[in-house]
């Protein structure tokens, strides 16, 4: 029984057959609107977001699952500031602001992909990744939030 994985990157609820997906599919001898319809519903809570999406398809009964990852932490990060582009100039621009709750919201939801267990390890990678983007966490640079979650300050919130 062979498999063969379709992996792509799709912006969330809106996959087309186009020339990544079509041709993959239809080799398979599968139907591409049908997949690309269960792909679309499967994503549609990642609307406007690029989300990792992988079809995995049994080559001799042509049965296939959908697996949907989750966006990148940066896009999450992104949606939740409600900035579509956070490009700094320069090192000291700031792009947008969270909340330490977004921060954490965040890294509940990535915390499989960010390899730890550990509700405040994943904080801070987030965190890391909010400081590249150039925003703020509470209106503080996220260096300084970082140090915080280091002191201990927010335990009673990562729980």
């Amino acid at each position: 029984m062979g498999k063969e994985t379709i992996e792509l990157l799709i912006e969330g609820g809106n996959a087309k057959p186009g020339p990544n997906i079509g041709p993959k599919l239809s080799q398979l001898k599968l139907n591409v609107g049908e997949i690309i319809n269960k792909v679309n519903e499967a994503t549609k809570e990642f609307k406007g977001l690029q989300v990792p999406v992988k079809i995995i398809v049994d080559t001799e009964t042509r049965k296939y699952e959908i697996e949907v990852g989750l966006p990148p932490t940066s896009s999450l990060l992104k949606k939740e500031a409600k900035v579509e582009v956070a490009k700094r100039v320069t090192g000291t621009e700031i792009t947008g602001n969270i909340t330490l709750e977004q921060v954490i919201n965040v890294a509940k939801l990535k915390m499989k992909d960010l390899n730890t267990i550990d509700l405040k390890s994943a904080a801070k990678l987030v965190l890391g990744t909010a400081l590249s983007l150039g925003f703020t966490v509470d209106g503080k640079n996220p260096k300084e939030v970082i140090k915080e979650v280091n002191e201990n300050k927010y335990d009673n919130l990562m729980k």
